[in-house]
């Protein structure tokens, strides 16, 4: 997903920005809403891969996932950050006084700045249609580098925050970007 675009067409206009940065929920992971099985609340990770997942989260914001699996198997991708590209006015008027760099820096800032509420949980985010993922034109494949998770109280060890270098956009602070080994893993 990274380096795929977000993009929300409302009737002001459109707004979309690169994906620079995701965090992986997989199968077995305990810190993933899937992890005890499809409740209520949480049936839209067991959708076809593709579909959106969002959430209220600590009872302040939203968060944008996409299935990841086939239909049945609960896992997810989050959106955790989106370097803005287009309708960047729409996003302003969102976020009010927010740098362009924080405006989409971090999930809640993302749906906030683009919109997204519970209404969008279920949507296909592959139809192109009001909110949706595609791929910048003639763009050639980014190089995407992979490091800890961050704001997890466990399993956050593992190497499945993906971003895109040098990361300007990226939530989180700048130190965690780096692998303990020295330098970002490339995947």
């Amino acid at each position: 997903m990274v380096g795929k675009y977000l993009v929300h067409d409302v009737p002001e206009g459109r707004m979309g920005g690169r994906i620079v940065e995701t965090e992986a929920y997989p199968l077995g992971d305990s810190t993933s809403h899937a992890f005890q099985g499809r409740r209520p609340y949480n049936g839209s990770m067991f959708l076809e891969r593709g579909h959106a997942y969002v959430r209220l989260t600590y009872g302040t914001a939203y968060m944008l996932n996409m299935s990841s699996e086939t239909v049945d198997i609960g896992a997810g991708i989050l959106m955790r950050a989106v370097e803005p590209v287009e309708g960047i006015a729409l996003m302003e008027a969102r976020r009010p006084g927010v740098p362009l760099r924080d405006l989409a820096r971090g999930p809640g800032r993302l749906t906030l700045a683009f919109g997204i509420g519970q209404s969008f949980d279920g949507r296909d985010l592959c139809t192109g249609r009001d909110l949706w993922i595609g791929r910048g034109e003639g763009e050639p494949e980014p190089r995407v580098a992979a490091t800890k998770r961050i704001g997890l109280s466990r399993e956050m060890h593992q190497p499945l925050r993906f971003y895109l270098p040098p990361g300007a956009f990226v939530s989180g602070p700048r130190k965690l970007l780096l692998l303990p080994a020295g330098g970002a893993a490339d995947v």
